[in-house]
């Protein structure tokens, strides 16, 4: 009797010792969940992505963690969840500059948007508005581009810079107008603002969340959108597709993981993703926070999208001249 038990205990062992792994497994997340965002806070995407983690949070009995790195177009928060461990706590909240567009605009990175990181799920696309400040003196785009013809270079907009996602967006435009817009590059939309609001540049390019609380409070005035439809929000400012025909611009919102991070908890963020964005009140806060929402996309749908992203904006960029630096 005493030898079988000690027998039937050895066969039983490896299993006793796997047990905890298997439970920590299951308990996942056992701590609080760190969301790495590379815009500062008060931002767009920063409000975004806090609403979106408490949000996806009520069924991990876990909180989200927004880390703010902003800076160097996004390289600085790119870069920081790219080296995080690949351990399901640390998740990458990007916009499309940081996963598309820098590949195109650096000569360089220190991050690899494919390598470095493995696609989680789409939340949601956010259109553009571009907006004009006291010291414009007109009352549309339309006049904008006259302007900025009669006078090229000398008619001033607000972006986060000629290389970038908002800046681009300007560009595309004044282009197909035959017009040039002299840029004015900030890092922060609230200093964007700011000197937009204090007459000190004319015009601004900015994602509609960003500009919400002072196109509601008539501090400045949208003269444009870049969704290819009006936005329910704003019924009677113009879509850009108005005047281009098949126009769309719009940039978008995202979760990665680092390189190597279990597939089973990216298909559980995935999944949970989906269920808290199905949710009507979710979906219309979204909305109205600026960013419509993706309610259904899988890892691999997911993946197959930033490809398509990845050609379309190399398209663009050769459209543009624009030489990486």
């Amino acid at each position: 009797m005493q030898r079988r038990d000690l027998v039937r205990a050895a066969a039983l062992a490896p299993l006793a010792l796997s047990l905890p792994s298997l439970r920590a497994q299951g308990a996942w997340p056992q701590r609080p969940v760190k969301f790495i965002l590379s815009q500062p806070a008060g931002s767009g995407p920063d409000i975004l992505a806090r609403y979106v983690g408490e949000q996806v949070a009520r069924g991990w009995s876990q909180p989200v963690v927004v880390e703010n790195k902003p800076g160097g177009q996004n390289v600085i928060g790119a870069q920081a969840a790219a080296r995080s461990p690949a351990d399901g706590y640390t998740f990458y909240y990007a916009t499309t500059a940081a996963m598309v567009t820098n590949a195109y605009t650096f000569k360089a990175l220190p991050y690899d948007p494919v390598k470095d990181f493995v696609p989680v799920r789409l939340v949601g696309r956010s259109a553009f508005v571009i907006a004009a400040g006291p010291a414009f003196q007109g009352t549309s785009l339309a006049d904008a581009f006259a302007q900025a013809k009669a006078q090229p270079g000398k008619l001033t907009i607000a972006s986060e810079g000629p290389k970038t996602f908002s800046g681009m967006l300007a560009d595309a435009v004044a282009g197909m107008a035959g017009a040039t817009f002299n840029h004015v590059p900030y890092t922060k939309a609230p200093d964007a603002l700011q000197d937009v609001l204090g007459g000190r540049v004319e015009l601004v390019c900015l994602p509609e969340a960003a500009l919400k609380a002072y196109l509601q409070g008539g501090q400045v005035r949208a003269l444009a959108v870049s969704s290819p439809q009006r936005l329910p929000q704003l019924p009677n400012v113009p879509a850009l597709a108005e005047t281009f025909k098949g126009f769309e611009y719009t940039g978008w919102n995202a979760l990665f993981a680092p390189a190597g991070t279990p597939a089973e908890v990216v298909e559980r963020v995935n999944r949970d993703l989906e269920a808290a964005l199905k949710q009507p009140e979710v979906a219309q806060r979204l909305q109205a926070l600026g960013s419509l929402p993706e309610q259904r996309m899988t890892v691999a749908e997911f993946d197959a999208f930033m490809k398509s992203e990845r050609e379309r904006w190399g398209t663009l960029v050769k459209t543009l001249k624009i030489e990486a630096q």
